[in-house]
């Protein structure tokens, strides 16, 4: 039971006492004080709820024994009714403790009990219309109960959609850092593999960069894994724009990777949401990891354009390009769409074998 759930319990519990202690009230009101056995019956019935429905919340909706405190509930009510006629209000308070304690369509039965012991209380049933103002008053209870479970299962498939929409964007975040820094770190350390003595000449100072480069990797990494996890702004956003945020992006994986890399920026800069500043800057590091891991490429190339209704981020490379109608096994494409969807954008790759390739995030602006 989640905390909205137990407030509104507490609050059908107190909706209950409430309605005992409002026809107390009217019954000093009409008369000196309520007569000893209606005193008495009104205060088994709040001592029965109180004990076998309260303090048990860990049996409501189970059908046994929930239905005969129930049915002992409104036995009390048509007790209490017949010796003092102000407690009519309590049936305020009951009628809802029938979707508390039972599950459908069982609670809609106990609704119409609770109907049923009114009429019975106050002497409707012989009336020559009883059998109408039954079925409307049935009918009532048994809509707002259907009412109220549509809202119930309507909150229960959103919260559902919101679960499911969290962990896509965890993929998308895991991806986005965990994923791309290792990728990073092992391309480093395979690299000074290559230059250990056994795989040719040694070359020690290329593996203490490597190495060096590999720790760096790896400490950015473990930042961004924290703040991933504190669910903040992509960590190169946090102290800079945009702008220069992209541009120490691409000067570290530059630095990384031994690979040219250039960011330009056309129009003029203006601040933009935070979830779409950081969209394009995780598409942009998405765009260089790729190339890092696939495109053998010997420059990239990274613009911002900045018009009067969108904002578009290009990133181009002269690398070995592929077919980008052919199913790959990658999520890092399919990751940067989602993003570009969730902020309304789209999304345009476009590459061919031996022709580079060049992605384009479009995100309205305005």
């Amino acid at each position: 039971m989640n905390v909205w759930e137990a407030r509104w319990l507490h609050a059908f519990h107190l909706l209950f006492y409430a309605c005992l202690a409002l026809g107390l009230i009217l019954s000093i009101g009409e008369r000196a004080g309520p007569a000893p056995v209606s005193l008495a019956v009104a205060a088994l019935m709040a001592g029965w709820h109180g004990f076998f429905v309260v303090r048990r919340p860990h049996l409501l909706g189970r059908l046994h024994p929930m239905a005969l405190h129930l049915a002992v509930l409104c036995a009390l009510y048509v007790a209490l009714v017949l010796t003092d006629r102000s407690f009519d209000v309590v049936i305020f308070g009951l009628m809802p403790q029938a979707y508390v304690m039972l599950l459908t369509p069982w609670s809609y039965a106990g609704a119409v009990a609770t109907i049923l012991c009114t009429f019975a209380a106050r002497g409707y049933l012989d009336d020559p219309g009883a059998l109408w103002r039954l079925a409307g008053s049935c009918g009532l209870v048994v809509a707002i109960g259907l009412f109220v479970t549509y809202i119930m299962r309507q909150s229960v498939h959103n919260k559902t959609v919101g679960v499911l929409e969290e962990r896509a964007r965890l993929a998308r975040e895991i991806h986005d850092t965990l994923a791309q820094g290792l990728s990073g770190i092992i391309t480093q350390l395979e690299a000074a593999e290559q230059a250990m003595p056994g795989q040719g000449a040694p070359d020690l100072p290329s593996v203490r960069r490597r190495i060096a480069l590999a720790k760096e990797l790896a400490r950015d990494n473990l930042r961004e894994a924290r703040r991933s996890v504190d669910a903040l702004r992509p960590g190169p956003l946090q102290e800079a724009r945009l702008e220069e945020a992209l541009a120490q992006v691409a000067q570290r994986w530059a630095h990384a990777c031994e690979v040219s890399a250039t960011v330009t920026v056309d129009g003029t800069p203006r601040p933009l949401a935070g979830e779409v500043s950081a969209t394009l800057l995780r598409a942009a590091q998405e765009g260089l990891s790729n190339v890092a891991k696939h495109a053998q490429a010997g420059r990239v190339a990274i613009t911002l354009t900045y018009v009067d209704d969108e904002v578009t981020l290009d990133v181009f490379d002269d690398g070995t390009g592929f077919d980008p109608r052919a199913r790959g096994s990658g999520y890092g494409l399919a990751a940067m769409g989602e993003r570009a969807r969730g902020v309304g954008g789209t999304l345009t790759v476009e590459s061919a074998p031996g022709e580079g390739t060049a992605l384009c995030l479009r995100i309205p602006s305005g």
